[in-house]
């Protein structure tokens, strides 16, 4: 595989710099067309804030569709304590354990932030013991501790902190020297730099594929609904590029694509996903075929918003998802080869 690994990790670790719970996702949107225009490549903009890139191909009629999300967990703030703690709730599906005692950012609408961390109601066993230990890691029992001299639900109000605000949990990214990357939101954002890599070797080779390409980098995926609408109407297969689950009986892996035959919202295509099999076998593309009981995509709801598409779910494979998540650079160009494969692909 030809491809820049060092300019994958880059964009990626930018990518997950830039916080994006859903519904807060417009500063990494903002950061992929700055990256669009410095290549000159033409985009159009949703409603819902996401992105659609075209390349033209010599079948205009029968179209593909990749996408990508760019929102992640995250979580608002539901009220202000009268000991000026802010209670939570999550957006998308947390592992409510996998929080505590994790620093984060609360964003205002009126744009200044403040940190804090993420605490149980009863965070010290020297105070409540096993009562500490034992109590069960649910929202309710869990809240922020903000980084500011606050001892009321009034001297909190005197930040402008509200309820609804954006609580972002920071990455805690780290890549090692055998290329492991370990972060929050590996899902979906090692995909999106893979995607993002994949439009500029596109751009960058002056590459026409037999089929127009298009590239839709939805923004509510997490929630149910990122790519309900606006798909390209000529777009015949769409493929959701996501994460894969290594785990626990699983047949994913993290060192290779993972191409999804069903997932809770059902079976994907059964002639696409021989298609993609049968390129990764002809071009030696490490490839791990599994089904996932707890999982939907971006084209679980185009489906479900009644388009009429062939679907595929593939990705780069990641290990503990919804929580602090792994994955290796070996994956992620799996993923690359085997999407600019399938592009040229008549």
């Amino acid at each position: 595989m030809n491809y820049d690994k060092n300019t994958i990790i880059d964009s990626l670790k930018t990518i997950l710099s830039i916080p994006s719970p859903t519904g807060y996702t417009e500063s990494v949107i903002q950061y992929l067309k700055n990256e669009l225009n410095k290549m000159n490549i033409f985009y159009k903009t949703t409603n819902k804030g996401g992105l659609i890139i075209s390349f033209l191909g010599k079948n205009d009629d029968y179209q593909r569709t990749f996408s990508a999300h760019v929102d992640t967990l995250g979580a608002m703030v539901k009220s202000i304590k009268a000991n000026g703690a802010l209670s939570l709730l999550p957006i998308g599906g947390y592992m409510m354990s996998t929080l505590e005692g994790e620093n984060c950012t609360i964003e205002t609408l009126n744009g200044v932030s403040y940190s804090g961390t993420i605490q149980t109601t009863k965070p010290s066993v020297h105070i409540s013991g096993d009562d500490a230990r034992n109590l069960k890691r649910t929202a309710e029992n869990m809240e922020v501790i903000l980084d500011e001299k606050v001892f009321s639900k009034a001297d909190v109000e005197t930040l402008d902190i509200d309820v609804g605000d954006y609580i972002c949990i920071d990455t805690e990214t780290t890549i090692t020297q055998k290329e492991f990357i370990k972060s929050r939101y590996l899902d979906d954002k090692a995909s999106v730099s893979a995607v993002m890599y994949v439009i500029k070797y596109l751009h960058d080779n002056n590459i026409k594929p037999p089929c127009t390409t298009n590239f839709y980098m939805s923004t509510y995926e997490e929630v149910g609904h990122g790519a309900s609408a606006a798909i390209p109407p000529n777009t015949k297969e769409f493929i959701a590029v996501d994460m894969g689950t290594p785990g626990c009986e699983q047949n994913s892996s993290e060192y290779a694509v993972c191409i999804c035959a069903k997932d809770s919202s059902g079976p994907y295509d059964y002639n696409l996903r021989k298609k993609l099999v049968n390129i990764c076998k002809k071009n030696n593309i490490p490839y791990k075929i599994d089904i996932y009981p707890h999982y939907s995509s971006d084209a679980s709801a185009a489906l479900s918003a009644g388009w009429d598409v062939k679907t595929a779910l593939i990705g780069p494979g990641v290990f503990a998802s919804h929580g602090y998540e792994r994955t290796h650079i070996d994956s992620i160009l799996a993923a690359v080869d085997l999407i600019i494969k399938y592009i040229n692909e008549a």
